[in-house]
């Protein structure tokens, strides 16, 4: 039962007053604070956790075949023209073209924030609805459009290689195609593709002295290679109340049926293919090259592994919106359950990247640091106010914390670094609201002179304006950041809402929450002793001579002059200091601090026209390299076409460097927590290591970091105008 409230000292409450007041001594603010708890926890358990913030970037590839064309006539009658199909799309924001012997790739990219769905119909729509624009009577082929966006990027990445030397590259390919099966029923998975390997060709070797003596020419032979290997439906008999159907023809299956196949008649007998060529089966010729590789710190995670052995990698992809720890996991654990059944004991399997492992390790190493936060902020009221003042504000920070969690999962935001380090960073601020709060209630409680119910509506309406004009003015100075434009913004965007949505419910749960359970605590303390010197001398107080030391100086209007002049002075003198590290470069400024991979990538390019085997050259000799690197576990190689991409490869369009003179290296560290050195100054130290390698072989090398935020393009990209 409540006390008789006077309605004296609430005739004149403000908006704050009136919540306190409504929220005192109902039985609905337990309640809705529990039902906050229940929803912080449900956010928790459903979203999604990843470790970059999820980026609507949408953009396409789009190919125009024009077999026979050199560069200069694909640029004049299909790329121009396809150019101004694209820019007439609404919403484009970039086109990027590359006219090749035979090939006409443009890249349409769309705003940033263009709805992926939308925009990509725009784009088929644009290309199909014009394609008379394209000359297709001198043989362009039709547009094929592939769309990109981020969840395109592998989340897991598993090699396979074998030391047993009697297993080929083509074992590991039948067992890399059984894996991508059987991977595609994990609940998530979406695009699982192989790198490396070479399939199987039938090779038919044409010998012109026999095909000359038994009067046969090339198009006989393809003739009747066409008409033999094809089968087609050829109706349905009804026979004995029975329908069947009928197929004509059958496919050649064998190396056998192809060589006792009749391609002619000499002299009244036939002749077999197997007269005028030689037909054999085997692996075609390889247009990529694969090799997984060992490093100094291999025995961390590998038992004596060493050396370098051809290989084949999967990579995996998740839909949009599920949480890649649990698509990863599930990966990983299928994985093992096939060993021994599609996996055979010679081959292993390695997982070269796991995003959902670092997103969990991210996401965990968050929730510590927001845990470490919550609770620095509660035992320091602990000290300075008292135990149950500590007890009031905690709990008014978890249930915020908590209804800011659902909040976000409700915008739509994921489990990440930047949307975590938003509840971090303004742990500080959702804090002050309660505390400002609890001190004014414990202030008019110290005087003694009205009961709880009456003090504590008056005590929050005395700081319930400027409260909420402090909470505005953060918002204010925290939402502009939401509006900037280009990848940053929405990379950023968690912060400005989770804090800014952050600090309206601190408000609310200030209002509502805080003063209910105040009540509760304090309801059986006698306060009239506690005014005397039990509690308020032990917490109050404390701090009272040091701060009347510091500041009595400062507030004297003579005699403190030369003080306050001081004080004035030693501020301006550290501001000069601060900006005097950045003059003279002792404090590096950036946008965002270097993360600290486990990973990193070289990127090789050598000139045009290298075969493929040059390359592979090249990449071992750099991988010698890398080997002595006492961080570096494992790496894998890849010649002629480009390692799993990241978000980085995303929007660098990775994934399009296929040609025999181009490479890439992934290489694999230690965990963080088992080297001293971070991945930025590993990456460095590889850079100088392969200086001298590269430039001895002609080869143009880039050692390529994961970006700490947004990718771009290039460090440093021109735009160069012109007459046409």
């Amino acid at each position: 039962m409540s006390a008789p409230q006077d309605s004296s000292h609430h005739s004149n409450l403000g908006i704050s007053g009136r919540i306190a007041r409504a929220f005192l001594t109902t039985e609905i603010t337990p309640l809705l604070a529990l039902t906050g708890l229940l929803l912080g926890l449900f956010a928790v358990l459903v979203t999604p956790r990843e470790e970059e913030p999820q980026i609507n970037v949408t953009f396409a590839n789009v190919f125009i075949p024009f077999p026979g064309a050199t560069p200069e006539e694909v640029e004049a009658l299909v790329t121009n023209p396809a150019e101004q199909i694209a820019s007439e799309i609404e919403g484009v924001e970039h086109i990027y073209s590359t006219s090749s012997p035979g090939l006409s790739t443009l890249t349409v990219r769309f705003k940033v924030g263009e709805p992926r769905t939308d925009a990509i119909v725009r784009l088929y729509n644009a290309f199909y609805a014009n394609s008379d624009w394209l000359p297709q009577n001198l043989g362009v082929g039709q547009p094929l459009i592939k769309p990109k966006g981020i969840d395109d990027v592998p989340i897991a990445a598993l090699t396979l290689w074998s030391k047993n030397t009697e297993t080929t590259n083509s074992d590991l390919l039948s067992v890399a195609r059984e894996l991508q099966t059987q991977l595609q029923r994990v609940p998530g998975t979406r695009d699982i593709d192989i790198i490396g390997g070479a399939d199987k060709a039938l090779r038919i070797l044409f010998d012109p002295e026999r095909m000359a003596a038994f009067g046969l020419a090339l198009d006989d032979l393809r003739r009747a290679l066409g008409a033999a290997n094809r089968s087609d439906a050829a109706g349905a008999i009804v026979s004995d109340n029975r329908e069947m159907l009928v197929q004509a023809g059958d496919f050649l299956l064998t190396t056998e049926e192809v060589a006792d196949l009749v391609v002619g008649v000499y002299q009244g007998a036939p002749v077999f293919l197997r007269d005028v060529a030689s037909v054999s089966l085997g692996a075609d010729q390889p247009s990529q090259y694969v090799t997984h590789g060992f490093g100094s710190a291999a025995d961390h995670n590998h038992k004596k592994n060493s050396g370098r052995y051809p290989a084949i990698t999967l990579s995996i992809a998740k839909k949009p919106g599920e949480n890649a720890v649990d698509v990863a996991e599930q990966v990983i654990a299928r994985v093992e359950q096939l060993r021994g059944i599609s996996v055979p004991d010679a081959i292993q399997v390695n997982v070269t990247r796991n995003y959902g492992a670092t997103a969990e390790d991210k996401a965990q190493t968050l929730i510590k640091k927001l845990i470490f936060a919550t609770l620095s902020v509660i035992i320091l009221v602990l000290l300075t106010l008292g135990k149950r003042e500590a007890i009031v504000v905690g709990a008014a920070v978890i249930v915020t914390l908590a209804i800011t969690l659902f909040a976000s999962w409700a915008w739509g935001f994921t489990l990440n670094r930047v949307s975590l380090f938003a509840l971090i960073f303004s742990i500080g601020i959702l804090v002050d609201d309660a505390i400002v709060v609890v001190e004014n209630i414990h202030r008019h409680m110290s005087q003694g002179k009205l009961s709880l119910n009456e003090a504590i509506p008056l005590a929050v309406d005395e700081v319930g304006g400027p409260t909420i004009l402090a909470t505005f003015t953060v918002i204010a100075a925290l939402l502009p950041m939401a509006f900037v434009s280009g990848l940053m913004g929405p990379y950023m965007l968690p912060i400005p809402i989770n804090a800014s949505t952050g600090m309206l419910i601190s408000l609310a749960v200030a209002f509502m929450f805080t003063p209910w359970l105040y009540r509760r605590l304090f309801a059986k303390v006698n306060h009239t002793a506690a005014n005397s010197g039990e509690e308020t001398q032990s917490h109050s107080n404390k701090f009272l001579p040091f701060f009347t030391r510091i500041m009595n100086p400062l507030l004297k209007r003579e005699a403190g002059k030369k003080a306050r002049l001081w004080l004035l002075g030693g501020i301006l003198a550290l501001i000069t200091a601060s900006i005097g590290l950045v003059v003279v470069q002792a404090v590096m400024l950036k946008m965002l601090p270097f993360d600290n991979k486990s990973e990193f990538q070289i990127v090789v390019d050598m000139p045009e026209g290298t075969p493929l085997e040059n390359t592979q050259t090249v990449l071992q000799a750099l991988a010698d390299k890398l080997e002595t690197i006492p961080e570096v576990t494992d790496y894998q190689l890849y010649a002629g076409t480009a390692a799993p991409i990241n978000f980085n490869g995303l929007v660098r369009q990775n994934y399009l460097r296929r040609a025999p003179h181009m490479g890439e290296i992934q290489v694999n560290l230690l965990d963080k927590n088992l080297r001293q050195r971070k991945s930025h100054e590993i990456a460095l130290a590889a850079r100088e290591l392969l200086a001298d390698t590269a430039k001895a072989m002609n080869a143009n090398v880039k050692v390529v970091e994961v970006p700490p935020g947004p990718p771009v393009l290039s460090p440093l990209v021109a735009e160069i105008y012109g007459m046409d």
